[in-house]
């Protein structure tokens, strides 16, 4: 696809981005990361005020705040471990045109604006990809770019809400924090499910709580892909403890927040598909796919959505978003990352994702530190470094003695082998006098994965 001509008083590159990687970067579609140099180090907040046109200062002009503000940015790519976005995109040129235009898919993707300003045909192509992939004819589905998994999990629950007013919000204690959230903002009640060491829900106590309240409608978050362990609750299983427990499909309802792995599983098999009787589906478009501002794909069944849509004269146009206003460049990105890579690119980075995390795994185990990782997971749960400043540095997530790495598709081994070998090193000079020892993490990721003094195994040396 050829860059989008310019308008002759438009000058993207007035600012030149330097660290950015540039064209000769990406060969035949895969990214070749720059040279990783040592860490320069987590950026400091700059301390900033806006500007007053005319007014003389001593400080820096505009462009020299957001070149250095660039600069440190790109020093720092290498240096993103433990959250899930993927930074592995080169379309920021070609798409930088339409920055000049302002774009409101406000309302109804299916439904023509009285303006010109929107990306509702990018919008509906997108949707289009996803129902495909997941399995629902297109007279048959409803949806739209949200902006972000957040957004998503609050549509989708709302719509089992609005179906089943007085059900009861069933989701693991692993769940993403949204899902609370929307049982507070929707004063819903809510079963918090126990989950499994590996972090995928307990279906036994699921079954318990169903049981419990079955006089009332079940609506079951499914996480596909828990936030810090990776883990998949299974919804084949769900499904038969409803029929089990004696819920028709009339007392239930199904959302899936596939965040992060949304866009993972239906290349390793069919487990998200409307073929079977879930309610809804969301993923993050920035995460595993890739896009410089936060977004997401909500799709959900058609006959559900008369439930949330209100007719609003001043747009012309119905809604049943959470957000109405929603950024009309999102699904430009996404249409336009999907057809650049295609369902066969995105099979190798999942593959590719799926190899690394192996491979850090393995490397983690063989230095004799506490890891885990889940089938099918590209999150690779470690114990948590004693060192604050290695945390910032590596840009690491934590929980209680926990930290994570997430192999997204733009992770090298080349950072892989950098961060174990920083790890290691820093180690030795943390428990050297053996005075502190590493944590014990048997409780939060198995017995069998923790290498401290009690429960260290013969690890092979690398």
């Amino acid at each position: 696809m050829g860059s989008l001509s310019l308008e002759t008083d438009f000058e993207p590159s007035a600012i030149t981005p330097r660290g950015l990687a540039p064209h000769h970067l990406f060969s035949n579609g895969d990214y070749k990361r720059q040279k990783v140099e040592p860490a320069a180090g987590p950026r400091k907040n700059l301390q900033l005020a806006v500007m007053e046109p005319g007014l003389q200062t001593d400080g820096p002009s505009l462009d020299t705040i957001l070149v250095n503000y660039i600069d440190t940015l790109t020093q720092r790519v290498n240096f993103h471990l433990g959250y899930p976005v993927n930074i592995c995109y080169e379309h920021y040129a070609t798409l930088a045109p339409l920055l000049q235009f302002h774009l409101n898919n406000c309302g109804d993707p299916f439904i023509q604006n009285t303006v010109d300003f929107h990306s509702k045909d990018f919008e509906m192509a997108v949707l289009d990809w996803f129902a495909q992939l997941w399995e629902i004819e297109k007279d048959q589905y409803w949806g739209y770019v949200t902006n972000g998994g957040t957004e998503g999990n609050l549509h989708g629950i709302l719509l089992g809400r609005e179906l089943l007013p007085n059900g009861i919000l069933y989701a693991s204690k692993d769940s993403h924090y949204s899902v609370p959230k929307a049982a507070r903002m929707y004063r819903m009640d809510l079963e918090t499910i126990s989950t499994s060491i590996n972090g995928e829900m307990d279906y036994l106590d699921l079954r318990k709580k169903l049981l419990q309240n079955k006089d009332k409608p079940a609506i079951i978050n499914v996480t596909i892909g828990t936030t810090f362990k990776g883990a998949v609750d299974d919804v084949d299983i769900i499904l038969q403890i409803l029929k089990d427990c004696g819920y028709s499909h009339d007392m239930f309802y199904i959302h899936c927040d596939a965040a992060l792995c949304g866009l993972m599983v239906p290349f390793i098999n069919n487990m998200i598909s409307f073929k079977k009787p879930i309610g809804s589906v969301t993923i993050s478009g920035h995460k595993f796919l890739g896009c410089p501002m936060p977004c997401g794909v909500q799709i959900t069944r058609k006959s559900y959505i008369n439930n949330l849509s209100r007719n609003v004269e001043y747009i012309a146009s119905v809604d049943a978003t959470i957000s109405g206003s929603r950024n009309g460049l999102a699904p430009i990105f996404l249409w336009y990352s999907l057809s650049a890579k295609g369902q066969i690119g995105l099979q190798k980075d999942v593959k590719r994702c799926l190899d690394n995390a192996r491979y850090l795994k393995d490397r983690l185990q063989q230095a004799g530190i506490s890891v885990m990782l889940n089938e099918l997971s590209i999150i690779v749960v470690l114990e948590r470094p004693r060192d604050h400043e290695f945390v910032r540095g590596w840009q690491l997530s934590c929980v209680k003695d926990m930290a994570h790495i997430i192999v997204m598709p733009g992770i090298t081994r080349e950072t892989l082998d950098n961060f174990i070998t920083d790890l290691a090193q820093q180690r030795k000079l943390w428990y050297q006098d053996g005075k502190v020892e590493p944590p014990c993490v048997a409780d939060d990721i198995g017995a069998q994965n923790c290498a401290c003094t009690y429960h260290k195994i013969d690890y092979i040396s690398p």
